[in-house]
């Protein structure tokens, strides 16, 4: 299979070093991007054909992984609209929906939505795929090992909980850093030094991730083995469902999710 990326940044960065530490083959990439800056840094980094603009030799593929941002996508497609046949389009941008980008293409179907999150960038990333009907096995499974290069992949059967997606994991990685900070900053209230402060909360959240990860029993039940009854860690969880912070963190989630739709209906808009 040879890849084509349409844009060079974090993202194509973090799929591009995961699928050269598989063993894919360096001359089966190349990179579409404007900047000579960023193209002499891909080609030094990664040994890979960097392009500032698509020819004949970058449509010379099977798959084109669209990874410019959002708001370029209209006019980063426009010279590649109505030149594709069979290529399968695989899209890493937030909220752009794939009725807008078939239709920049010059109506090409072969589209499969996707939204990875930031842990992608040391291999440790989810991704929610959504796939055009017209989208075979094969062609899922070309986009499973693009997106597999960085972390685990979920297929999404309805392109309308796409942007659900971008708000539980595609955004989720801010949480988690939201409740990090928010402990470090309770451990340093403690007394604790900013160093200690840090390696508490971070191995915390590593662990009791890890924790949840290899255990089959839900997190509700690992939750209520750490909570002993009149204990401190009840006397926690009493103020937090005081303060209403489960309701209020699914609220919020809520409200991304709705701010994905409207940015979806902006991104579209002609």
């Amino acid at each position: 299979m040879r890849i084509t990326f349409l844009g060079g940044g974090n993202m194509a960065n973090a799929l591009i070093g995961g699928l050269l530490r598989q063993d894919f083959p360096s001359g089966d990439i190349k990179v579409i991007e404007p900047l000579a800056e960023n193209r002499e840094r891909l080609a030094a980094a990664f040994g890979i054909a960097c392009l500032p603009a698509p020819d004949a030799s970058a449509l010379a593929c099977e798959t084109i992984v669209l990874s410019v941002k959002p708001q370029q996508m209209r006019e980063a497609l426009s010279p590649l609209a109505g030149k594709l046949r069979s290529q399968l389009v695989i899209s890493i941008a937030a909220g752009t929906r794939l009725t807008d980008i078939s239709r920049w293409l010059g109506g090409h179907r072969k589209l499969v939505r996707t939204m990875p999150n930031t842990p992608a960038l040391i291999g440790a990333g989810i991704t929610g795929l959504f796939a055009d009907p017209s989208v075979g096995a094969g062609e899922r499974r070309q986009a499973e090992q693009v997106l597999g290069a960085v972390g685990k992949t979920l297929w999404i059967a309805d392109e309308a909980m796409m942007d659900a997606v971008t708000a539980v994991s595609g955004s989720g990685p801010a949480y988690v850093f939201y409740f990090i900070e928010s402990l470090r900053d309770a451990a340093l209230a403690l007394g604790f030094s900013e160093e200690q402060a840090r390696q508490l909360a971070i191995e915390t959240v590593v662990g009791a991730a890890a924790l949840a990860a290899a255990s089959r029993e839900d997190v509700s039940i690992l939750r209520q083995r750490v909570t002993s009854r009149g204990g401190t860690t009840e006397a926690a969880l009493n103020s937090l469902d005081a303060d209403k912070v489960k309701t209020a963190f699914v609220r919020a989630i809520k409200a991304a999710d709705a701010r994905g739709r409207e940015l979806g209906d902006l991104l579209g808009k002609d």
